[in-house]
C-alpha cells in the first residue's frame, strides 16, 4: 500500500519529488489496511520527507497492521507537536535546545536517521555552468550586502562565467525549519556578521528575501523567479532538476554535495558522537567534506503509555537502523556511520 501521508502544504515541487519516489497521487492503492491497523502519528522536518515516505511505505508493506501518518510541516512544528504530546514522535533537522528539552513533560530522545545536505540552488537564465560559492559570498547574499549576480564576491570564484548584472532575489523558508537551522548554523560559523545580526535557530529574522513554506515552497519560488537563489535539501534540487552550486569548505576546496562529500563531513564526529546525539557537522574539517551537511533526527519520548504502540515504534527504530539504511542512497541521503548505528541501537532501550 502506498503511504497515506497527511501534508499541510502541497506544491509543485513536492509533486515532482513524489513522482521521483514512485509515489503517485493518482495510482490505485492496494487493499485497504486492516480495520484494526495501528496508526502512528508523527510530524516535523521536510528535509528527510522523501526518505521517511519510503521507509514508512516499505515498513507498512512488511507490517500491514501498522500505518504511519507523517505530517511534513517543518522542524519547528515537529518540535512543538512532540512537546505538546499531539504526536507519537517528532522530527527535526536541528537538535532541540536545552530550553526546549526542559519544557518536555517526558524526556525526549534524539535518534539520528540519515545524513543530508543543504545546497544553494539558483535560477539564472543563460548560465549553464555550475557555479562556485564562497562562504563570504553566501553570507553576503543572505545578509543583503551582495545584490547583483556579477558582484566580484561571486564572479571571483567563477572565472570565465559571464555572470549578468541581474538583481539577486533571495528565497528562504517562511516556516520554522530544520533546513533553515542547518543553513544558518553554517552561516553563523563562517560569518561573524551573520552570527551577530541574525544568529541560528529554526526560524530567524531574515534581513532580505521572499519566504516559501517547506523545501517544496522554496523550490517552487526559485524555479519561478529569474535571478533567485535559495537553499533546499539535496534531494529536492535533484528531483526538481534544479542547478545547485559547489561550496568552498574549511580546507579551501570547492565541493559539490553528494553521498561521498556528506559522508566525509560526518567522519570527524562519528567516533565521538555525544550520548544525546545532538551535534553539528556544518563546516566540518576535511578536503572532501561538503560544508553544509547535517544529521537529521527523530524526536522520541522515553515513555510511551500504549505498550503495543511502544513496541511498534521500537521495532521500527531497529529496522530503520538496519534494513532502512539500505534505502537511503537511492534518494541521495548518506547512511549513518556504523559507530552511530551501534550507539543508537543501545540508546533505543531507553524507550519504555
Amino acid at each position: 500500500m502506498r503511504l497515506k501521508t497527511s501534508i499541510t502544504h502541497i506544491a509543485v515541487g513536492l509533486a515532482i519529488v513524489m513522482v521521483g519516489l514512485g509515489v503517485s497521487a493518482d495510482a490505485p492503492s492496494a487493499a485497504p489496511a486492516p480495520a484494526s491497523a495501528m496508526l502512528i502519528n508523527a510530524a516535523g522536518a521536510t528535509f528527510p520527507y522523501p526518505i521517511y515516505s519510503k521507509w514508512f511505505d516499505e515498513y507498512h508493506k512488511l507490517h500491514p497492521d501498522i500505518e504511519f501518518n507523517y505530517q511534513s510541516i517543518g522542524s519547528g512544528g515537529g518540535i512543538r507537536q512532540v512537546l505538546a504530546g499531539t504526536v507519537d514522535f517528532g522530527a527535526s533537522d536541528g537538535p532541540m535546545t536545552d530550553e526546549q528539552l526542559g519544557q518536555a513533560k517526558i524526556k525526549i530522545l534524539h535518534f539520528p536517521t540519515v545524513l543530508g545536505a543543504d545546497v544553494p540552488t539558483y535560477n539564472l537564465p543563460g548560465i549553464n555552468q555550475e557555479l562556485n560559492f564562497t562562504p563570504e559570498a553566501l553570507a553576503g547574499i543572505f545578509l543583503g550586502n551582495i545584490t547583483k549576480w556579477n558582484d566580484p564576491a561571486i564572479a571571483g570564484a567563477n572565472p570565465g562565467v559571464g555572470l549578468p548584472d541581474t538583481d539577486i532575489v533571495v528565497v528562504h523558508r517562511s516556516d520554522g525549519s530544520g533546513t533553515t537551522y542547518i543553513w544558518v548554523d553554517y552561516l553563523s560559523k563562517v560569518s561573524e556578521e551573520w552570527k551577530t545580526k541574525v544568529g541560528k535557530n529554526t526560524s530567524v529574522n531574515w534581513p532580505v528575501g521572499l519566504g516559501g513554506k517547506g523545501n517544496e515552497g522554496v523550490s517552487g519560488l526559485v524555479k519561478q523567479t529569474p535571478g533567485a537563489i535559495g537553499y533546499v535539501e539535496l534531494i529536492y534540487a535533484i528531483q526538481n532538476k534544479m542547478p545547485y552550486g559547489k561550496v568552498r569548505n574549511s580546507s579551501g576546496v570547492f565541493v559539490k554535495a553528494d553521498l561521498a562529500s556528506v559522508t566525509a563531513a560526518a567522519a570527524a564526529t562519528a567516533k565521538s558522537m555525544p550520548d544525546d546525539f545532538r551535534v553539528s557537522i556544518t563546516n566540518a574539517p576535511g578536503k572532501g567534506a561538503y560544508p553544509i551537511s547535517s544529521f537529521t533526527w527523530l524526536l522520541v519520548p522515553t515513555k510511551i503509555s500504549d505498550p503495543a504502540k511502544k513496541k511498534a515504534i521500537v521495532d521500527f527504530l531497529h529496522w530503520m537502523l538496519q534494513d532502512g539504511q539500505g534505502l537511503t542512497e537511492a534518494l541521495s541521503y548518506a547512511r549513518l556511520p556504523k559507530e552511530v548505528v551501534a550507539k543508537e541501537t543501545k540508546a533505543i532501550s531507553q524507550v519504555n
